[in-house]
């Protein structure tokens, strides 16, 4: 029985330029000691790099390719940073492939990329003749974002010919939220759409609502119409309750019945399907709320709409909080391209990403 790594797509860059001073350059069987700041799973150097580059820290990574004899933590994506933006140390070492962040080209990956076998973050299965099928299938799904397809000699035989949807945020998260005097917040008003229809559409949110039970993952969010956000975004959410006094959204799954009771301090809704979401969570700024971490820097602005139009403006920023007092404006991201929960070799299985923003 073999183990099949089949490529099923190359890496498509939608856009992409490279900047005069960007280093795109792998480097193979070198590696980058120390100075970690995150640790993730990737199935290929090119994924890792990536990884690398929407990090809001990270300037330089290693990666451990499944080739490696002197290091076993195979596919692991080693995200790095200094001071001085350049590794302490360099190491020669047999497997590892090491790289600098691509932030400064302003890269838009796709979510297609090298094939490895994924595990997790499954929300549908079928049945499908071959991996192409199976690819098919994720890349006319919009929440899909990677998949695992078992081939025709897997064993057991019974699960032969499957083909697992795989579903990752490609919306951003704020990683905390926190009531604060005298800051500002929001996101920014461009590339915040995960997907793009032509038919507009606005949330319906339930004011003093709540819909308890269900809960199938809460997150922090910034205000209800980003909990709603979040909830379109995610396949398994039929609904969803925000708490304002703890910045909880809580995503919830039964398509059997909603059931409302009556809560001061929650607001509730519904996810949009299949129509462009009016991106009302975008336009707004958010008095006394403070996006603290994931800053990619802060600069001198003079009030909270230069902030927000400095972030807009810059392809890096998602998000920001601008404080008052002193006049800083910290622009802020996180990782949305496709990020499997883990990576390993499994016999007659093959995995890949969507092609949905290829074009060829």
């Amino acid at each position: 029985m073999g183990v099949h790594f089949i490529s099923v797509a190359l890496l498509c860059l939608c856009g992409l330029s490279f900047s005069q001073g960007c280093d795109h350059q792998l480097q193979e069987n070198l590696d980058f000691p120390g100075s970690d700041i995150a640790v993730l799973f990737s199935p290929d150097a090119d994924h890792c790099q990536y990884l690398c580059t929407q990090h809001p820290a990270c300037l330089f990574f290693s990666f451990i390719r499944p080739d490696c004899t002197v290091d076993n933590r195979h596919f692991h994506c080693f995200l790095k940073s200094t001071p001085s933006g350049q590794p302490k140390v360099q190491v020669a070492k047999q497997g590892i492939t090491s790289g600098f962040s691509l932030r400064s080209c302003h890269p838009d990956p796709s979510r297609s990329i090298n094939t490895w076998t994924f595990y997790g973050a499954d929300y549908r299965q079928l049945f499908t003749a071959d991996y192409e099928e199976c690819q098919r299938a994720c890349t006319h799904d919009p929440a899909c974002q990677f998949f695992t397809f078992l081939t025709d000699d897997f064993t057991p035989e019974k699960y032969r010919y499957k083909c697992h949807l795989k579903f990752s945020w490609p919306v951003p998260r704020t990683p905390e939220v926190v009531a604060e005097a005298d800051v500002v917040s929001g996101f920014s008003h461009s590339g915040q759409s995960y997907e793009h229809f032509s038919t507009d559409c606005e949330g319906k949110l339930f004011p003093k609502t709540n819909l308890p039970g269900h809960d199938i993952e809460s997150l922090l969010a910034a205000s209800p119409d980003h909990c709603q956000t979040l909830c379109s975004a995610h396949p398994q959410c039929s609904y969803f309750s925000y708490d304002r006094n703890n910045f909880k959204c809580y995503l919830k799954n039964n398509m059997a019945e909603m059931v409302a009771t009556a809560e001061e301090r929650v607001t509730s809704g519904l996810p949009t399907r299949f129509c462009q979401l009016d991106n009302k969570y975008a336009m707004k700024t958010i008095e006394g709320i403070n996006l603290p971490g994931s800053d990619l820097r802060f600069l001198l602005v003079n009030n909270a709409k230069a902030c927000r139009k400095t972030c807009t403006e810059d392809p890096n920023c998602q998000f920001y909080t601008y404080a008052i007092a002193d006049r800083r404006c910290y622009l802020k991201r996180v990782i949305t391209m496709p990020a499997p929960p883990k990576v390993t070799k499994l016999a007659n299985a093959v995995s890949g990403f969507s092609l949905r923003n290829c074009h060829y």
